[in-house]
C-alpha cells in the first residue's frame, strides 16, 4: 500500500517521471505537461487517429496556462464518424446469435487491461494525469483508477458471455419453444462529464462493447486526455481500433451529430438541463444518469460521533464536492447537537491546495458560487456555519471557481416554503452543502422534502434503528442507498449498483444488472419447427 500514500501534486516519485514516457501505449508524460510543452490529443474514427481543422487550447485549472491541445471538430467534419456509426447494424457487432467469439475477445482484453492497470506504474500514470486535467487529491485519483481496474478484472475470462445468458420455455406443442435474448442497440452513443474522466467513460464504454454495440464516445474536452490514453492502452490489449470511437468536439456539435447520426441509443451522464433536452431531441432514445441533489438523515440514535462526522466531510468536500453523489443536504437529528458541526468545520478546515484536498472548481465560477450562497443566506434564519470565502495565494484562473469548503444552515420549514425550496435544491455543483435540523415529530417533513427533489440519485440513512430505517427507506426513492451508522452518500466501487431511481430513463453503472439495462434489450425468438400432425386438416377461417 506504499505507493498509494498521499502526495503533493507536484513531487512525484522519480521512478514514476522515468517510467510514464517508457509506457508503450502511451503517447504523453503527465508530468511534463505544460504551455512549454502541451500534449497534442486526437480523434478516432474508422479504426484510424485523426485529427480537426481547429483545436481547442485546454488550460491547466492549477495556473491557467495552455497545457492541451484537442480536436475542435466542426459540423462539417463529422461525416466520417457518421458513416462509422451507421455501418454498425441494429443487429450489432456480436449478439448471442452473431460473431459469438467476440465475448471471448472482450473477456480477455478485460483481463490483459485489468492487468495492466493493476502494474504500479501504469497506475500512478493514470491517477497523475486525472490529477492534471481534473485536480483531486491522490487517493481520490488513485481511487478512480483502482475501481475501473477492479471492473475490468470483473469481466475477464467467461464473464462477458455470462452477461448475455438466455432463457427458454416450453411450447403449446412439440417443436415450439420461445427463448429470451440479451440483444444489442448496435449503433450507441456515449456522453461523459469532467469529475471522473476514467471511471465512468471505461466503465459504460466497455459495458456498451460486452453486449455487442458499437459505440462513439464524447467525454468533456478539458479531460479527454484521459481517455484517449485508455483507449490506446485497450488497444494495446487486443481491443479492435474499429469497435469504437472517439470524438472531441463542443457541445452544440456533438447535440448536431446525435441528431444526424441517429444512434439507437445514447447513454448521457451530466447535468439535468441537458439531460432532458437530450430525452426530447432524441425521442426517448436515452439513459440518463444526471445530476442529484443528495440527502443524507443522521437519525436520532448518535453514535460514533468522530465517524460520522469525518464521513459528511469526505461526502461533501472530496473532489471539491465535484461528484454527482456529493452530500448536498444534511438532515441532522436535534440529538446531533451543535458540538458535531463544530466536528463538521474543524474537518473541513483541514481541507488545503496544496494536495487538492480543495481545488478548482471547474464547472461554477467563484462569483458564481458565492451568489447562491447569498441567495440562501437572505433566506429566513439561514447562517454559514463555515466557508463562504475564496481561495487565497492560488493561481487558479477566473474561468474556475476557488472556494473554501461552505455550509449554510436553512431552517426546515422555510426550506420547505415554496419560494425556497427551488433554491434550496439546486446543485451547485461544488463544495457546499445545506444542513438543517429536525426533531422526531418533524420526520414526516424530512421525508415531504424528500419526495418533492426531482433528482434521485443516490442518499444515506444514518442510523442503526431498525424502525427508523424501515420508516425512511420504505418511503424514499433514491437509487443508490446507503444504509447503517457508517452509511454515506458517495462512493461508485464496482461491486453495486450506481444509478438513479424512479425514472425509467435512467442509467446504473459497474454490475452485471446495469450492464443489461443500459446496453441490451430483451429479444423473444419463438422456435416453431414441427412436426405438423398428419391428421391435421385446412380449419375453417377464423
Amino acid at each position: 500500500m506504499q505507493r498509494r500514500a498521499a502526495a503533493h501534486l507536484g513531487a512525484s516519485p522519480p521512478l514514476l517521471h522515468r517510467a510514464a514516457s517508457t509506457l508503450s501505449f502511451a503517447t504523453l508524460d503527465p508530468h511534463r505537461l505544460s504551455s512549454a510543452e502541451p500534449a497534442h490529443i486526437s480523434n478516432l474514427v474508422h479504426g484510424s487517429w485523426t485529427d480537426a481543422s481547429t483545436f481547442a487550447e485546454i488550460v491547466d485549472p492549477l495556473n491557467g496556462e495552455s497545457f492541451l491541445k484537442v480536436p475542435n471538430t466542426a459540423a462539417s467534419e463529422l461525416s466520417p464518424f457518421i458513416g462509422s456509426l451507421k455501418s454498425c447494424t441494429k443487429s450489432g457487432l456480436h449478439n448471442p446469435l452473431k460473431n459469438v467469439e467476440r465475448y471471448l475477445l472482450y473477456g480477455d482484453v478485460s483481463a490483459k487491461a485489468a492487468n495492466m492497470l493493476k502494474q504500479p506504474v501504469v497506475e500512478n500514470f493514470f491517477a497523475r494525469l486525472i490529477q492534471r486535467v481534473s485536480p483531486k487529491s491522490l487517493s481520490q485519483a488513485m481511487g478512480e483508477v483502482i475501481v475501473t481496474q477492479k471492473f475490468l478484472e470483473n469481466f475477464s475470462g467467461d464473464q462477458v458471455r455470462f452477461l448475455c445468458k438466455s432463457f427458454a420455455v416450453p411450447g403449446n406443442h412439440l417443436g415450439q419453444q420461445s427463448q429470451g435474448y440479451r440483444w444489442p442497440y448496435g449503433p450507441v452513443a456515449i456522453v461523459t462529464p469532467f469529475n471522473f474522466p476514467l471511471e465512468i467513460p471505461v466503465l459504460q464504454l466497455l459495458g456498451a462493447l460486452y453486449m455487442g454495440n458499437k459505440p462513439v464516445l464524447k467525454v468533456d474536452t478539458k479531460v479527454s486526455a484521459v481517455m484517449e490514453q485508455m483507449f490506446r492502452l485497450l488497444h494495446a490489449c487486443g481491443m479492435p481500433k474499429a469497435d469504437a470511437d472517439f470524438i472531441n468536439c463542443d457541445g452544440p456539435t456533438m447535440h448536431q451529430f446525435l441528431l444526424e447520426a441517429k444512434p439507437q441509443l445514447t447513454l448521457f451522464t451530466g447535468s439535468s438541463r441537458v439531460a432532458e433536452k437530450l430525452a426530447e431531441d432524441l425521442k426517448g432514445r436515452v439513459k440518463l444518469e444526471d445530476a442529484g441533489f443528495d440527502w443524507k438523515i443522521l437519525g436520532p440514535d448518535v453514535q460514533e460521533e468522530d465517524y460520522v462526522a469525518w464521513v459528511c466531510d469526505q461526502d461533501a468536500y472530496a473532489c471539491s464536492g465535484q461528484k454527482c453523489s456529493a452530500q448536498s443536504i444534511l438532515f441532522m437529528h436535534k440529538n446531533w447537537g451543535s458540538g458535531f458541526l463544530e466536528n463538521l468545520k474543524n474537518l473541513a478546515k483541514r481541507r488545503k491546495l496544496e494536495d487538492l484536498t480543495i481545488g478548482p472548481v471547474l464547472t461554477v465560477t467563484t462569483d458564481r458560487f458565492l451568489e447562491h450562497i447569498g441567495k440562501l443566506l437572505e433566506i429566513p434564519g439561514a447562517k454559514l456555519l463555515f466557508g463562504g470565502k475564496p481561495l487565497e495565494n492560488h493561481s487558479i484562473p477566473i474561468i474556475y471557481g476557488a472556494v473554501e469548503p461552505t455550509a449554510v444552515f436553512v431552517p426546515l420549514a422555510e426550506m420547505l416554503r415554496d419560494e425556497y425550496f427551488g433554491l434550496v435544491t439546486t446543485e451547485v455543483f461544488g463544495p457546499l452543502q445545506v444542513v438543517t435540523e429536525y426533531n422526531s415529530e418533524e420526520l414526516s417533513l424530512v421525508l415531504e422534502a424528500c419526495e418533492r427533489m426531482e433528482a434521485h440519485l443516490t442518499a444515506a440513512v444514518v442510523s442503526n434503528d431498525l424502525k427508523f430505517l424501515q420508516e425512511v427507506l420504505g418511503k424514499t426513492v433514491n437509487g443508490t442507498t446507503y444504509a447503517g451508522i457508517r452509511a454515506r452518500t458517495t462512493g461508485a466501487p464496482q461491486n453495486h449498483w450506481f444509478g438513479p431511481a424512479g425514472d425509467p430513463r435512467g442509467a446504473g453503472i459497474g454490475t452485471p444488472e446495469a450492464i443489461r439495462l443500459v446496453w441490451s434489450c430483451h429479444r423473444e425468438i419463438i422456435q416453431d419447427i414441427g412436426p405438423v400432425s398428419k391428421s391435421w386438416t385446412l380449419p375453417p377461417p377464423s
